[in-house]
């Protein structure tokens, strides 16, 4: 056997690895530190080192085995060497090659680890150690760990080092404490060991982060520092800047610079142009920059189908992105991923699908950014089904559900999201409850607080945000949380609630940080009945934008304060914003519960005459809502019929409305027939009619109804009230008697009714919908929901204070007439809000009007 390897040996070339293999110690070839360095595989590698031991060759360096191990991505073993190494200033190469490595693999934990390590066993870390620690810390981030290793650097003399600085900024900015990142770097500056890296890495801080205004200021000061040159990479970041701040007119200016300094030659620089045009929705001028690039790649082409797809230009995306097919230019997961998105955030969520399938069938891999954009589509037209297939293909790929994985958690605050827009609210809630308290970001609180509000769960989504401080690490909420907590309120008409979170805001300064939570806070105040808040709110905005003024004008309209909503609306034609369909919206609903038929009609003949709006259902529902309150139904009839449209089950139930108040049975029958045929999901609508046979005392025809609903399973909801107390809030039903205090809440309504009827007060038989006798009547009447809650109202608040009181349902004529009355004798101002608008009585009138 000897022999025949012998024979093979010379009949080969010879093998250095094959002799270590096969002979004896005492026969191998020599050992060198370039055998070493001739290691094909890490098991050759060992084989040496194994060999070097053995026979005790000290003659080869260890630095020569580590290196070996180094180039075959052997760590653990680099490093069981380097434990047993003496500290010397030219092996600490071996542990910065070493940190280097695992930082680039992403095993940022074992980096931090092995600084520890080489700092405990006497080695002393140069200017080329600390930036790599440092580039780990911010990449976990870790604050607490960034922080350590500055006070060594500190200690060792380091913090002048222009590298070891310009890694501290880049570490505290990726930590999200920029406010530690601008105190290195303004120290840098006073010392003038600032360079290019030192203010691009500032740069690229403040344009990443919400504060990008501070970075287009710092650029200036970099402008006017005759010392430091402005590179490509200075230029990238400035435009993601202006990007993120939709300055185009300084993007442009940045354009003219990248022309004349010769920069706009970089691939880089051009990319960056592109976007920053596409995000200022200017893509004229983004394409231009585009055809004149010599050099492209596949980022260019992506940034141009993105940019197509955010501002809605689908034709021009698929346009482009058909192009990149035929120029056989690489179609990545970015690519299609744009195409998706864009889909998705114009609510065209079975168009994403399809493209969704078309990547697939090129069996490209979705990635996560890929999956959210998917279930936004999903969401967007409440397509559950394809929403659960892809969850379903998330869990094929190994997802956890446990939110460990920063991508995976995207996913999952996608798939909360999913299920709470497709009214799934529940599943929503056990995709978030499924993840670990510690691993919740903000946004993963904030899609299931929204999923809440924006469903009618508005006491879930207060308690939930409550819940956010109460955690071990509380999580501190953004300006998306702030918004979505701010509807709870408005729905519940949660005042007290709503203040708190004011005050929070301001103490956080969230008002500077978005515009949309100064809206939000309008829309609350208007709401919850504090019309005055509401104004203040919107009076102390440093900017408002067309929300702002629709807001303002809606909350007048809310409140019947019509006069108020004009002289609004002419406020911000003059300004120079122009109206869209949904101001519009707002001043004919203004109109309507103001009883301002002919400005409400004015206005609906000016929306496609003066501004080109082709008025809508909604815009229709209104002026029907309009001249049906007003008695005017053969009109709004008349209008029905010569609508370009069909009309909508909104529209006939406004005339329907208009029908109850007026007590036109005819028409209100034909339209309960209408939306019969058009199978509206609209329950009140049964009520309503029901309503009518009953003023008109046609009991046989309420039977009809009432047993029709029975059959089809509708239920009549039932009235509900609540008022907030001292104590909190208090709920009361029709005929309650479950609150602990319901004796002398009974006893304090008798004596009012007793007083109102010397007074003239006369109830209201007809609307006591019921076949019985006028002295039940009578009974039933005072035990309506509304009139419990006003005299737990005058039990429970102090005098002068406003009682506010919100009901589900339109407030009953007989209740409306006795708070009338009531207003005149107690030492209150009552602000009712009902599910149509507010009332706010006082000494004998109400802002109504009558129109209600």
């Amino acid at each position: 056997m000897l022999c025949r390897h012998i024979f093979l040996l010379k009949s080969k070339p010879p093998n250095p690895f094959t002799a270590i293999k096969f002979f004896s110690f005492s026969t191998a070839p020599c050992i060198t530190s370039v055998l070493l360095k001739q290691c094909k595989s890490l098991t050759q590698a060992k084989l040496i080192h194994q060999q070097i031991l053995v026979q005790n060759l000290t003659h080869i360096p260890t630095s020569h085995v580590i290196a070996a191990y180094v180039s075959h991505n052997a760590p653990f073993l680099v490093l069981s060497l380097l434990q047993r190494l003496s500290p010397s200033p030219s092996s600490v190469f071996w542990w910065n090659a070493l940190i280097r490595y695992v930082v680039r693999l992403r095993l940022f934990d074992n980096a931090f680890d092995f600084f520890h390590q080489m700092t405990r066993l006497g080695w002393r870390p140069d200017d080329y150690t600390f930036p790599f620690v440092l580039k780990a810390c911010g990449e976990l981030p870790s604050f607490p760990r960034g922080s350590s290793v500055h006070a060594v650097i500190y200690a060792r003399g380091f913090d002048s080092n222009v590298f070891v600085c310009n890694a501290l900024v880049a570490m505290y900015a990726r930590c999200g404490t920029l406010g530690y990142a601008q105190q290195i770097f303004d120290e840098m500056f006073q010392w003038g060991i600032c360079d290019t890296v030192s203010w691009n890495t500032i740069l690229a801080a403040y344009a990443q982060s919400r504060d990008a205004e501070r970075g287009l200021m710092l650029f200036s000061r970099m402008s006017d520092d005759v010392k430091v040159q402005v590179d490509g990479v200075t230029l990238v970041n400035v435009l993601s800047a202006c990007a993120s701040l939709g300055s185009w007119s300084r993007g442009k200016q940045v354009h003219a610079h990248a022309v004349s300094t010769g920069f706009i030659a970089d691939v880089f620089v051009g990319n960056a142009l592109m976007d920053m045009y596409a995000k200022c929705n200017m893509m004229e001028e983004g394409i231009k920059v585009f055809e004149r690039m010599k050099v492209k790649d596949v980022v260019s082409w992506n940034t141009m189908v993105s940019g197509y797809s955010k501002v809605g230009s689908f034709e021009d995306a698929l346009a482009l992105f058909e192009k990149m097919r035929q120029e056989k230019i690489e179609l990545n997961v970015v690519t299609w991923s744009a195409v998706i998105a864009g889909y998705a955030q114009r609510g065209h969520g079975y168009q994403a699908l399809d493209v969704f399938r078309q990547m697939q069938s090129c069996g490209l891999e979705p990635n996560a950014v890929t999956l959210v954009s998917l279930l936004s589509g999903c969401a967007s037209v409440g397509a559950l089904l394809h929403g659960k297939e892809t969850h379903c293909y998330a869990i094929k790929r190994a997802f956890k559900g446990d939110g460990s994985d920063q991508n995976e958690l995207m996913v999952i605050n996608a798939l909360i999201d999913m299920y709470a827009k497709c009214n799934s609210v529940n599943l929503a809630r056990a995709m978030f409850d499924a993840i670990a308290p510690k691993n919740r970001d903000v946004a993963t609180w904030t899609v299931m607080i929204g999923g809440y509000a924006q469903h009618g769960e508005a006491n879930d989504a207060l308690a939930l945000f409550a819940q956010m401080f109460q955690q071990d690490k509380p999580v501190k909420p953004n300006a998306f949380t702030i918004s979505c907590v701010l509807t709870a309120c408005a729905r519940l008409a949660a005042l007290r609630f709503g203040r708190q979170i004011h005050a929070y805001v301001l103490r956080n300064q969230y008002e500077t940080v978005s515009l949309f939570v100064a809206n939000c806070l309008i829309d609350m105040y208007s709401r919850s009945g504090d019309l005055d808040a509401a104004r203040d709110v919107f009076d102390n905005m440093k900017q408002r934008n067309d929300v702002s003024w629709t807001s303002l004008i809606m909350s007048y309209g809310m409140h019947g304060q019509g006069d108020e909503a004009l002289i609004v609306f002419d406020k911000m034609r003059k300004e120079g914003l122009v109206p869209d369909e949904v101001t519009f919206l707002a001043m004919l609903y203004a109109c309507s519960h103001s009883g301002m038929v002919d400005h409400g009609l004015k206005y609906f003949d000016e929306l496609s005459k003066e501004f080109g709006i082709a008025p809508g259902p909604e815009h229709y529902a209104c002026i029907v809502d309009l001249l049906g309150r007003a008695g005017r139904l053969d009109e709004a009839m008349e209008l029905i019929e010569g609508m370009p449209m069909e009309p909508s089950p909104t529209i006939w139930v406004a005339l329907l409305s208009g029908c109850r108040i007026h007590a036109n049975v005819e028409l209100g029958e034909h339209a309960a027939n209408q939306l019969l045929e058009l199978k509206s999901e609209n329950n009140g609508s049964y009520t309503l009619l029901s309503n009518i046979y009953a003023n008109a005392r046609r009991w046989k025809d309420v039977a009809r109804i009432r047993t029709l609903m029975k059959r089809t399973g509708y239920k009549k909801r039932p009235g509900c009230s609540w008022v907030q107390g001292k104590k909190g809030t208090a709920t009361f039903f029709v005929g309650d008697r479950t609150h602990p205090q319901f004796q002398q809440i009974y006893e304090i309504l008798v004596d009012l009714i007793k007083r109102i009827k010397t007074m003239g007060y006369i109830p209201e038989m007809s609307f006591a919908l019921h076949d019985v006798d006028d002295e039940e009547k009578v009974d039933l009447l005072l035990e309506h929901s509304e009139k419990l809650a006003l005299a737990y109202g005058i039990l429970t608040t102090a005098p002068g204070s406003p009682i506010r009181i919100t009901k589900n349902l339109r407030i009953c004529g007989d209740c409306h007439t006795a708070i009338t009355f009531i207003s005149m004798i107690i030492d209150h101002e009552i602000i009712l809000r009902d599910s149509s608008r507010f009332h706010h009585f006082k000494e004998g009138s109400c802002t109504c009007k009558g129109y209600w």
